[in-house]
C-alpha cells in the first residue's frame, strides 16, 4: 500500500557538527532532511514543512529540547509529529523519563549508536509511508463514496423523470382518448339521430334549409379531430427534430384577419367576440401556415378561457418586428404557472376546470414562434386576464427544431 511519497527529517542540534554526522546516518532515497541550529529555526521550519520524524537535542542554549517538544506539542499542525530525543548527559539524570513526558516516542543517548539511530528512523519513515498511503486511499475512498452518492441521486432523479415520463404517457393517453371522444361521440349520436329519422321516414330533418346546420356540425366536430391529430403530430415532429418551416412572403394583417373570421362562429358559441385592430398591411417573411397555428392557438385559448367577454387582438410594427399581442378577461394565470404553460401536456389546476384539452396548444406555439426566431411571454393576474405577447423578426431565418430548443 505505500506510495511514493518524500519523507522531511527534521535534525535539531546547537552544534553544526552533530548536525553532519546525524545527517550522514539517517539520509537516504525518498527522504529530506532539514538541520536547525535552534529552536527558533525548526519553528520556522515546522511551519513550512510537514515533517515525518523530528530528531531533538536535549540540552541546547536558549529554548531546551524538552520546551521545543511541549511547543509542538501544543500546536495542531505538529502534535502527530513523532520526536526523538537525544541527550550527551548520564543516564543518572533522568532525561528520558522527563523526555516521554514532553511527548518523545524514543530517547537516543550519546555517543549514538549507527545501527540503532538507522533503525528507528527506518521504522518512522515507514510508519509516516504507510499514514500518507492510508490517507490517500481514505481520499480516494471519500472519492469513490461522493461519487457513489452522485450516482445515487443521478439514479433517484432519473427513477422520479422516468415516472413523471409514464404518468404523462397514462394522462396523455387518458386526455387523448377524452378528447377524440367527445367529437366521435357527437357525430355517431347525430348519425344514430338521422338513422332513426329514416326508418321513421321522417325526411323533413334533411330539408334544404337544415343540411348547411347539419353539415356544419359535423365539420366542427370533424376540425376538432383533425385539429387534435395535427397537434399530436406535430409534437412529434418536435422530438424527432423534424418540424421545419418554410418562409414566404405574408401579409400577417390580412392573415389575422382570415383567422378571425374563421373563429367567428366558435367565439358566438363561447359568448364572446373578438376585435381585430390591424395596420392595412403587415408584411413579413415567414411560414404562413405555422403562423397562422400561432394565431389560431392564441385566440382559441383567449376564448376558451375569456369567461364569455370580449378577446382583442393587436398587430403593429416596430422596426423589423412584428408585433401580436392577444389580450382576454377570463380566467388568468398564476405567477408560478406563466412558465409552465408553454411545456408539453402542462396546464394549471383553474383550466383543466373551465375546459378540455391536451396541454399542447402553447407548447406547440412556442416552438414555432422560435422557429421563426421569435419571443413569446405571457403577462396575467388571475381573475383578470392574460395578455399574450409575440415579436416576429420580419426576416425569419428558418431553425430546426433542435435549435429552437436549444
Amino acid at each position: 500500500m505505500p506510495i511514493d511519497v518524500e519523507s522531511k527529517l527534521l535534525i535539531v542540534d546547537d552544534l553544526p557538527e552533530n548536525l553532519l554526522a546525524l545527517e550522514a546516518l539517517i539520509r537516504g532515497p525518498g527522504r529530506a532532511v532539514f538541520r536547525a541550529t535552534s529552536a527558533e529555526e525548526a519553528l520556522a521550519l515546522l511551519l513550512d514543512h510537514e515533517f515525518a520524524l523530528a530528531i531533538l537535542d536535549v540540552q541546547m542554549p536558549g529554548m531546551n529540547g524538552f520546551e521545543l517538544a511541549e511547543l509542538m506539542r501544543g500546536t495542531e499542525r505538529t502534535r502527530h509529529i513523532p520526536i526523538i530525543f537525544v541527550s550527551a548527559a548520564g543516564r543518572e539524570l533522568n532525561y528520558a523519563f522527563q523526555g516521554y513526558e514532553s511527548g518523545a516516542v524514543d530517547f537516543l543517548h550519546k555517543p549514538l549508536d549507527p545501527h540503532a539511530v538507522t533503525s528507528k528512523v527506518n521504522v518512522f519513515v515507514d510508519l509516516h509511508r504507510h499514514r500518507k498511503a492510508l490517507g490517500h486511499e481514505m481520499e480516494k475512498l471519500a472519492a469513490a463514496n461522493h461519487k457513489q452518492d452522485e450516482l445515487v441521486q443521478q439514479l433517484r432523479h432519473t427513477q422520479r423523470e422516468l415516472e413523471r415520463a409514464v404518468q404523462m404517457r397514462d394522462d396523455f393517453m387518458s386526455m387523448v382518448s377524452h378528447e377524440l371522444r367527445t367529437p366521435l361521440n357527437t357525430l355517431y349520436l347525430e348519425t344514430q339521430l338521422r338513422q332513426l329519422h329514416v326508418a321513421k321516414g321522417n325526411l323533413d330533418s334533411f330539408a334544404a334549409d337544415r343540411l348547411p346546420a347539419m353539415i356544419e356540425r359535423d365539420q366542427r366536430q370533424i376540425r376538432n379531430m383533425v385539429r387534435l391529430i395535427d397537434d399530436m403530430l406535430d409534437v412529434t415532429r418536435m422530438r424527432r427534430d423534424a418540424l421545419s418551416i418554410q418562409p414566404k412572403p405574408v401579409d400577417l394583417a390580412a392573415l389575422a384577419r382570415t383567422v378571425v373570421e374563421g373563429l367567428r362562429q366558435q367565439a358566438e358559441a363561447a359568448g364572446s367576440v373578438v376585435a381585430l385592430e390591424a395596420p392595412r398591411e403587415l408584411r413579413g417573411v415567414w411560414d404562413e401556415f405555422r403562423i397562422e397555428q400561432v394565431l389560431t392557438n392564441l385566440l382559441t385559448n383567449a376564448l376558451r378561457y375569456g369567461r364569455g367577454k370580449p378577446v382583442e387582438m393587436v398587430l403593429g410594427q416596430v422596426g423589423g418586428t412584428a408585433h401580436i399581442t392577444v389580450r382576454d378577461q377570463g380566467i388568468g394565470i398564476a405567477p408560478e404557472d406563466q412558465e409552465r404553460i408553454f411545456e408539453q401536456f402542462e396546464r394549471t389546476d383553474d383550466s383543466r376546470k373551465h375546459a378540455s384539452g391536451l396541454g399542447l396548444g402553447l407548447y406547440i406555439t412556442r416552438k414555432i414562434v422560435c422557429l421563426h426566431n421569435g419571443r413569446i411571454g405571457v403577462e396575467s393576474t388571475p381573475g383578470e386576464g392574460a395578455l399574450f405577447r409575440v415579436e416576429l423578426p420580419l426576416e425569419s431565418v428558418a431553425r430546426t427544431a433542435a435549435q429552437a430548443q436549444a
